[in-house]
């Protein structure tokens, strides 16, 4: 349930953001994210950043030399909308003034995004921007096939140029505030990844292929591929109730036809005159399994759940380097809320509607400062003292998200100690 008050009102946003910029956003957490570690010491300083400002002036390569300039320049520049994209050869800022072929993006994060309008086709409930909780289940589904296969990566032979000995370990979950989520996968060699890698990942997590005219979009080989019986296993814990409560797919024959054009002609006829007798979606989808099921080596009732619940992907924003992404504790002009991290080990608790409003944040803030100037307030009548407001995040409900932020950066960092640990041990052998 989204807190009390969380309302939103776009016309308030230019009022607002001045205060979430100055102080809310999480600027030392989100230097220490994006420097990684200061081991190579224009990493930030050559990241470019893109500002959406007012009235859609829309404003690239920009790029800021430590903290302290980023935070002046969004305080002074107050965007709607904030997007990270790749580290450069050189400064974004003085890419004009470069020589032809000197400025090239060198690095960044692999990045996905999933977005719930390219599930339009297989949900009942809502329609482009629009999502509600029954067609969220969508995107924790997405979240934990995704993050599991990233996480250990099978496969491994036809990816070892990418991959090593072991899967991607730093995952940076992020809802979009609107209709979806992302995700930043910093481990270094995610971000050395070449264009062609990236395609070649992209390529091997894409299920669900096909445009708006292609009717059936999965087609599987035997035997299944191991991570995609795991992705079958997750659908699986999720697909009764989402399919036959929250999506209603077998509910009325509009809904029902999309499912019985993706089974094989000789079984079609005959489930069409099934669901036609049947009593209610639970009779019909038992009927579907058991029709499904009879032949050992197909796979079509595992290609239909795949086509329903698989993540499906934004594969340009995967495979390009220089792609732009959303950056998170960006405010949604639309909804008003904070692109947000997210907690994998308890997604099926995350709530899209409960995510705090820029309005709400503000408010959260106003009425604690007054609180806390009531107690300071001196008997004599004096001002209370000025404190500084660098912690104000903590008095209002970003502290969750930030502390996710923070816990995620910590384990990089920790990871990055134990690698400079072994590398000096190794080093001293010789």
């Amino acid at each position: 349930m989204a807190p009390e008050g969380n309302q939103y009102d776009a016309a308030e946003l230019p009022d607002l953001l001045p205060i979430y910029y100055r102080r809310l956003f999480p600027y030392s957490q989100y230097f220490r994210w994006l420097s990684y570690g200061g081991v190579s010491k224009t990493y930030f300083q050559n990241r470019e950043f893109s500002f959406t400002l007012k009235d859609d002036i829309y404003v690239r390569y920009l790029s800021f030399n430590n903290q302290n300039e980023l935070e002046k320049e969004m305080q002074k520049m107050v965007p709607y909308k904030i997007d990270i994209g790749a580290v450069y050869s050189n400064k974004p800022s003085q890419h004009n003034s470069m020589k032809s072929g000197t400025f090239h993006a060198e690095s960044k994060e692999l990045v996905f995004d999933i977005d719930m309008t390219d599930y339009d086709d297989v949900r009942t409930c809502c329609s482009s921007a629009d999502i509600c909780h029954k067609c969220w289940t969508l995107m924790v589904m997405a979240i934990k096939i995704l993050d599991r296969i990233l996480n250990r990566l099978y496969n491994a032979d036809s990816l070892v140029c990418i991959t090593e000995d072991f899967g991607f370990q730093h995952r940076l979950w992020v809802y979009s505030g609107r209709r979806g989520v992302h995700c930043w996968v910093c481990d270094d060699s995610a971000r050395k990844l070449s264009q062609a890698a990236r395609s070649a990942v992209v390529e091997y997590l894409s299920v669900v292929k096909g445009g708006t005219d292609t009717i059936k979009k999965v087609h599987l080989n035997s035997p299944i591929h191991p991570s995609i019986q795991e992705s079958i296993a997750v659908i699986d814990s999720y697909f009764e109730d989402y399919a036959l409560n929250k999506q209603d797919v077998f509910g009325s024959k509009e809904t029902w036809q999309k499912v019985l054009a993706l089974v094989p002609d000789e079984f079609h006829e005959g489930l069409q005159i099934d669901f036609d007798k049947a009593r209610n979606a639970t009779d019909r989808w038992k009927l579907l399994q058991c029709t499904l099921t009879k032949q050992v080596n197909d796979h079509h009732l595992e290609e239909i759940k795949l086509q329903y619940c698989y993540p499906r992907l934004d594969i340009n924003v995967s495979k390009s380097i220089n792609h732009l992404l959303k950056s998170p504790f960006s405010v949604h002009p639309k909804t008003g809320r904070i692109s947000v991290p997210l907690d994998v080990k308890n997604v099926d608790k995350f709530d899209p509607f409960s995510v705090p409003t820029i309005s709400y944040l503000c408010k959260e803030l106003d009425k604690k400062t007054k609180e806390e100037q009531e107690v300071t307030s001196t008997e004599n009548g004096e001002e209370p003292e000025v404190k500084r407001r660098t912690r104000d995040y903590k008095k209002t409900s970003l502290l969750g998200p930030i502390k996710i932020f923070e816990q995620f950066i910590e384990k990089m960092e920790q990871s990055r100690k134990g690698q400079l640990l072994k590398q000096s041990d190794k080093e001293g052998d010789f």
